[in-house]
C-alpha cells in the first residue's frame, strides 16, 4: 500500500496487526459478542492514534458505528480502556499516539 505520509502509515493497521487483534479478541466484538472486524482504533487515527495492537479493538459494524458516531463514545472509551488494560498490564494510552519527534 502506498502512503502519502509517515503519519498515515504509522496510524494504519497492517495485516499482521489486524490478525493479532482478531486472534486476541477471538474474532468477536468486544462490546456485544457478535462477529466483528479488527479495525477500530481506541485513539482514532484523526487524533494520531497508532496502528498498533494495543490501540486496536474488534467491533461489529453496529458497535463500531456507535463508537465513532454517537455521544456514547466517552462511556465506551471507559469500557474499552478497561478491556485493553486487562490484555496488556503495562498498557499506557499515552504510548498510543503518533509523535513526529
Amino acid at each position: 500500500m502506498n502512503y502519502k505520509s509517515r503519519r498515515a502509515k504509522a496510524c494504519d493497521f497492517s495485516r499482521t496487526v489486524k490478525k493479532a487483534i482478531y486472534e486476541r479478541d477471538g474474532g468477536i466484538c468486544v462490546l456485544c459478542g457478535k462477529p466483528g472486524l479488527p479495525n477500530a482504533h481506541f485513539i482514532p487515527r484523526s487524533h494520531n492514534g497508532l496502528g498498533i495492537e494495543e490501540n486496536g479493538l474488534t467491533l461489529c459494524p453496529d458497535c463500531h458505528r456507535r463508537y465513532d458516531q454517537t455521544e456514547a463514545r466517552p462511556m465506551l472509551r471507559v469500557v474499552f480502556e478497561k478491556y485493553l488494560r486487562s490484555k496488556y498490564p503495562a498498557w499506557d494510552k499515552e504510548k498510543l499516539y503518533y509523535r513526529k519527534y
